[in-house]
């Protein structure tokens, strides 16, 4: 898209250049149209496309060459790729318009998105008739949250099920979570202090953290985590290590040991399932509160953090599991 409008912005342009680091008068800055001009209109629209830059992903970052069809893209898939270096050397060959391409691509966009909402609001309003079933328990919600953690790129998951716990049980506990950072946004650059950060409802000071794990937690992963939190002011409490993977008996005695070393901030490692389960008995009476927060979690990820698939397969399966009941 960000091609097509510059072409039709500056017909002199290549097309097949959209990066100034190539070089030549018709050589441009695709990112700028991208970021400029493409990212509000997608975003008002609701077009199933990236929210960041297309041009900072790894397939097309940097390049300095121009896009001519023998040039090869590792991206997956790889016909993508392909064709769609095959239609910008088509509109530079002018066996194409970039007008008829860009119109084209967004009544497509436009079909996908419709398409998808579509299956979203049947798949919420079969939710919906069952509103008079008995909530389902703590060991079913349990069972419900392992088959979605076992779907594929499931990795911004664990991080919904910690926000969703706290936002079901903040009164009773007078903590919420802040809000929640961007799921490919780094610590670094947000000046978070790990995937969630909880805060005392009369404060806005950081009192616990907690870092996902989509695999085992390391000493290395600890002995970072320990970098971050001697530099927050003020000082926190806890920081949580959540994981899907096996916690190894030496680590964990590992991050025991870090409360002596940091002077009273304890660091700790958690099984992710193990974590809820005890989160749904001890708040029992809010384990649909729990459910439905994180519902509204997983539906209101972009598709780059939770795609479509996967907000479909947790629709799919809490209505099977109401609907056994």
């Amino acid at each position: 898209m960000s091609c097509m409008l510059a072409k039709i912005h500056n017909p002199a342009i290549d097309p097949r250049k959209p990066y100034t680091e190539i070089g030549g008068d018709d050589a441009f800055s695709g990112r700028t149209y991208d970021e400029q001009h493409l990212t509000g209109f997608i975003t008002r629209h609701r077009l199933p496309c990236n929210h960041t830059t297309a041009f900072l992903t790894p397939a097309l970052r940097n390049r300095d060459a121009t896009f001519t069809t023998d040039v090869v893209i590792v991206g997956r898939p790889p016909q993508v790729y392909e064709d769609t270096i095959q239609l910008l050397d088509d509109v530079f060959a002018k066996r194409v318009s970039a007008d008829d391409v860009l119109v084209d691509t967004l009544r497509i966009l436009l079909l996908i998105r419709d398409e998808k909402q579509s299956r979203m609001e049947t798949l919420i309003a079969a939710l919906k008739q069952g509103d008079e079933a008995m909530p389902l328990a703590s060991e079913q919600i349990v069972t419900l949250l392992g088959q979605h953690l076992a779907c594929k790129h499931s990795s911004r998951l664990p991080v919904l099920i910690v926000a969703a716990a706290y936002q079901a049980a903040s009164s009773c506990l007078g903590k919420q979570a802040a809000p929640l950072r961007g799921h490919l946004a780094a610590d670094q650059q947000t000046g978070a202090g790990g995937d969630v950060e909880i805060c005392l409802l009369s404060e806005e000071s950081v009192c616990t953290i907690y870092e996902m794990k989509d695999k085992r937690v390391t000493q290395n992963d600890i002995d970072h985590a320990i970098e971050k939190i001697v530099k927050c002011d003020p000082r926190i409490d806890n920081y949580v290590f959540i994981t899907t993977d096996v916690i190894e008996c030496e680590v964990a005695e590992y991050a025991g040991a870090v409360y002596n070393k940091t002077g009273g901030i304890e660091v700790v490692i958690l099984d992710c399932m193990g974590f809820i389960r005890h989160f749904l008995h001890l708040f029992h009476q809010s384990r649909t509160q729990f459910l439905n927060a994180y519902q509204d979690l997983v539906l209101a990820e972009p598709d780059s953090a939770v795609n479509q698939p996967l907000k479909e397969a947790f629709l799919s399966l809490r209505h099977a599991a109401e609907s056994d009941e």
